[in-house]
């Protein structure tokens, strides 16, 4: 049985991938992690390398995404394929150390409750029950996250490597997935990367934002139970 890695996005734990991971695990061995306490993209990279077997296919969501390409980066020889999910290739903009290091400083100043309920907001993109279903649980996930886990995070997310030119390196079975209302991440930006990437597939996942693997769990397992069929 394919061992398959799922890998989790800035502050995000088990519990966004987990009704995903229920619905693949009569085809894949799943394992999901997370990455509180590190500070850089290459020492979650190193994690992931340092805890898998041999070969694994490696499915990454947001943050988690840019950390997969820099397993693929570090040892292509051991990853079957490629899952990235709501996620990117560039580097940081400048408006981006403005935008999260005033994430860092709220929640600093006021706690990670308040980040919650500012910072999670926007990132949705589905329907207002299944958003109001989800949210508490997206809610204490952030709250039992540390303020210094959270900084440590931003870090890495603001000295991340330019990841566009691993794409074209890229040649096992690759799908890239994002919500249709998915601003953070949106579509246009995986059809971008789609263009760099041989045989990828590509799949919008309607009625979701940027959380698609807890807000649209159903479609985004079918999407990835495909795409481990095609590593075999």
């Amino acid at each position: 049985m394919q061992s398959l890695f799922l890998l989790c996005g800035l502050l995000c734990d088990e519990a966004v991938w987990a009704d995903v991971a229920a619905r693949l695990v009569d085809v894949a061995e799943v394992r999901i992690v997370s990455f509180p306490g590190c500070t850089t993209i290459g020492d979650m990279a190193c994690n992931v390398l340092d805890s898998a077997p041999p070969t694994f296919a490696l499915a990454g969501h947001s943050m988690g995404g840019r950390v997969a390409l820099e397993v693929w980066r570090r040892a292509p020889q051991r990853v079957t394929g490629l899952g990235l999910l709501n996620t990117g290739v560039h580097p940081a903009r400048a408006a981006e150390h403005d935008s999260r290091g005033a994430l860092v400083q709220l929640a600093r100043s006021r706690g990670m409750t308040a980040l919650a309920r500012q910072w999670l907001p926007p990132m949705m993109g589905a329907a207002p029950a299944r958003i109001a279903e989800v949210m508490p649980v997206l809610e204490v996930m952030v709250e039992s996250a540390t303020t210094e886990s959270f900084a440590g995070q931003v870090n890495a997310l603001l000295q991340r490597p330019d990841a566009r030119s691993v794409l074209p390196t890229i040649d096992v079975p690759t799908v890239l997935l994002s919500g249709a209302n998915d601003t953070w991440s949106s579509l246009a930006q995986h059809v971008d990367m789609q263009r760099h990437v041989a045989n990828a597939a590509l799949v919008e996942i309607v009625g979701a934002g940027h959380m698609a693997p807890i807000e649209r769990p159903e479609p985004v397992a079918r999407a990835l139970r495909r795409w481990l069929a095609a590593i075999g």
